[in-house]
């Protein structure tokens, strides 16, 4: 239980790049794929992280094997973070870009296909933002974190955003 079966170094350069990888990955998947974490997301990551688990451990099983991995992610984590906040190039590589997905009433669909994005998750960001047509919208934005904010065409000023709790719902009896 307590012995290692891999030197502990290993697993922390085993993590470390599983590490990267998994973050690369995530990257090059796209801004809305992270913003919009659907029932078909959650399967891909349980499945992706017990896929990956034994790329990380090895032959190694034990408690002391499993808590150093688990440093490792924690600290990996913690330096990305910072270097995130303190060098800028590394904040370019990690965040993305707002990027406008609609103007003056009108989605651009050229933007819908290069950022994966459909008519019924735009029309729903409408919806959320007290919208019934797209012909009320003067601007739509997809935002870094994946989620679409929406600018009115009639004042010009933010209507108010009404985000949707995904994970906790209140049921109305």
């Amino acid at each position: 239980m307590w012995d290692l079966g891999v030197n502990p170094l290993e697993l922390v350069a085993r993590t470390t790049v599983i590490y990267v990888l998994f973050f690369g990955a995530l990257r090059l998947s796209g801004k809305r794929e992270i913003g919009q974490f659907t029932l078909f997301d959650l399967a891909l990551v349980l499945l992706v992280a017990n896929a990956l688990q034994p790329a990380m451990t090895g032959a190694d099983q034990s408690v002391l094997g499993g808590a150093i991995i688990l440093a490792t992610i924690f600290i990996l984590n913690r330096l990305v973070a910072e270097a995130r906040v303190r060098i800028p190039f590394v904040r370019r590589v990690l965040e993305f870009k707002s990027t406008t997905i609609g103007r003056d009433g009108r989605w651009l669909k050229a933007e819908f296909a290069r950022q994966g994005i459909d008519l019924g998750d735009a029309d729903a960001a409408l919806r959320q933002h007290g919208l019934e047509r797209v012909e009320q919208m003067k601007l739509a934005t997809l935002e870094e974190d994946g989620s679409i904010s929406i600018v009115a065409a009639d004042d010009g000023a933010p209507v108010e955003v009404h985000r949707r709790n995904r994970r906790y719902r209140r049921s109305r009896l």
